[in-house]
């Protein structure tokens, strides 16, 4: 099952978010990845679906940003984390993540889903070019370090 994440599902979220910035080698910082986790969803800043096993159990999420693009002029949508459970991989909770996140640009009018995932995540880039996702060849991103 996969649904709208809530501030009753904090806990769980949290859990889940925290394995994921240590995937991409962040420190585990439970405290600080609930009050982050805890500000988007009390301001309403980011739209996050949760997946749950049979035993309602979280295993997976999607956490999207929703913004705006000046070219299209229209919203868009930024899926700007997904992450599953090592242990339920492969049984399609990705796909089923990012299919809710397709319905959520729809019903914005959103014309794009945009993404990024490092250069070496090939099992990540597999899935999307499997869900119909489009490589930018003719844009580079940039970023400007302001903190360390």
């Amino acid at each position: 099952m996969i649904r709208k994440a809530t501030l009753h599902d904090l806990d769980a979220l949290t859990d889940l978010f925290d394995q994921y910035l240590v995937f991409y080698k962040k420190p585990s910082n439970i405290e600080n990845h609930k009050a982050f986790l805890k500000e988007r969803l009390e301001n309403h800043e980011a739209e996050v679906f949760l997946a749950f096993d049979e035993q309602n159990k979280a295993i997976g999420f999607a956490l999207n940003y929703i913004t705006f693009s000046s070219l299209l002029l229209k919203k868009i949508v930024i899926l700007n984390d997904i992450f599953v459970n090592p242990s339920t991989r492969k049984s399609g909770v990705a796909s089923k993540l990012i299919e809710e996140t397709k319905k959520l640009a729809q019903d914005l009018g959103s014309p794009i889903i945009r993404l990024r995932t490092a250069k070496n995540n090939f099992t990540a880039q597999k899935l999307y070019h499997k869900m119909g996702f489009i490589r930018d060849e003719h844009l580079y991103g940039y970023d400007l370090i302001l903190e360390k």
